[in-house]
């Protein structure tokens, strides 16, 4: 039987791929140290399940497909301590991130539009715009300059006809970067100047370090009409299975526009957004503790890389991965490798092969995307196994 085109050009996740593999040596009692996914181990609040417990009613019905008041009240009110002001008839909410970047992405394009994003970007873009029928215009940055943005002119190189929005995670996934305010600056310019819109994934904007300062894109007043704010609870409140999520723009008419959407998958489920509508009652210092952990973790992740003989990275500034740059020429053999033919103690670490991570052909095959959500003593054990491993592996290579 026939399979539509769609269906065939998506990719499958570079970070699940290797996913038989993990579980084939788990079965044969190897541990698996997963530094390939950003499930992070930090515990829920509290907030959160006390939250469930406000649900009284004898019938669960659905929500309104908007979301639920209180919850985008909680909304506002967090926003509020970001010096944002959002309406009601300016948010919507999402079945995690990922339904409001494909909503919005119906919302703004057409089939064959573009899309512009500074590679290496998160990896299911990909699928998203695809989801679509969106094409994905990749601009390269580079980890020499810490994966910050080009000049101006690189980047309106890419611009055509069909261009309809630049969307830009910050702090980044899969680089750690943390874009400056002459970066998004620029951005606002080029919208502007373009007439395009500025899609703004902020969903790690809780976890930046070394005391930067993080600016947000909602802060470029002349061009509010054309950002469109992604957000969700997955990753600040390491709440990934809640799969809550926001679409955020002062653009009224977009939201309004992109309701029909909502309406059509009729709503996010109705306990999860009551649960998640208690996060704003989570204490300052479950932020404090956790962004911490998070720092603690990085410098771990990173000094242990930089003994490694060959290895090159930058020292991430935000959210909680890195990509590095390994002495091999495949990365996704070396990742397979890791479960398939090799443990230490009976230990193993997983990667994600940072090649699923861009768009051009040939990018990244020589590097890997690590996430640092492992507890502080089991970061330290898996990174001398990866040591061991890459070592090990060089030899083989040769």
């Amino acid at each position: 039987m026939k399979l539509s085109n769609r269906v065939q050009e998506m990719q499958f996740s570079p970070i699940r791929k290797l996913g038989p593999y993990a579980v084939d040596a788990k079965n044969k009692g190897i541990d698996v140290y997963h530094l390939n996914i950003g499930q992070p181990d930090i515990e829920t609040p509290q907030t959160f399940f006390e939250g469930i417990e406000h649900y009284h009613d004898n019938v669960l019905k659905y929500s309104n497909s908007q979301g639920i008041d209180k919850l985008l009240d909680s909304f506002i009110k967090y926003y509020k301590k970001w010096d944002v002001n959002f309406e009601k008839d300016e948010m919507m909410i999402t079945n995690g991130g990922s339904e409001a970047i494909i909503f919005t992405l119906m919302a703004i394009a057409d089939k064959d539009d573009e899309i512009i994003i500074p590679e290496p970007f998160y990896t299911n873009y990909n699928g998203f715009a695809a989801s679509a029928g969106v094409n994905v215009v990749p601009f390269i940055t580079k980890a020499e300059n810490g994966f910050h943005l080009p000049s101006k002119e690189e980047i309106t190189n890419k611009i055509t006809p069909r261009t309809r929005a630049i969307l830009i995670s910050n702090p980044g996934n899969p680089t750690g970067v943390v874009y400056t305010y002459e970066e998004l600056r620029m951005l606002a310019d080029i919208v502007k100047e373009h007439d395009l819109y500025l899609i703004t994934d902020e969903v790690y904007r809780e976890f930046v370090y070394d005391n930067l300062k993080y600016t947000s894109t909602l802060y470029m007043e002349d061009v509010l009409d054309r950002v469109i704010l992604i957000d969700s609870i997955s990753k600040r409140y390491s709440a990934c299975g809640a799969r809550i999520g926001l679409v955020a723009s002062k653009n009224k008419e977009l939201i309004h526009q992109i309701l029909k959407f909502g309406q059509t998958r009729l709503c996010v489920p109705t306990i999860e957004q009551l649960a998640a509508s208690n996060l704003i009652n989570t204490p300052k210092q479950y932020f404090d503790d956790v962004k911490k952990e998070y720092e603690a973790r990085r410098n771990i992740l990173f000094e242990n890389l930089c003994k490694i003989p060959g290895v090159v990275c930058k020292k991430p500034k935000g959210a909680f991965y890195v990509i590095a740059k390994l002495p091999i020429k495949s990365a996704e053999d070396f990742a397979k490798w890791l479960l398939t033919d090799f443990n230490y103690n009976n230990k193993t670490v997983m990667v994600a092969p940072a090649q699923g991570f861009y768009a051009t052909q040939g990018l990244g095959k020589d590097e890997i995307r690590i996430s640092y959500c492992l507890n502080q003593h089991s970061l330290k054990d898996a990174m001398n196994i990866l040591k061991i491993a890459l070592q090990k592996y060089i030899k083989i290579e040769k």
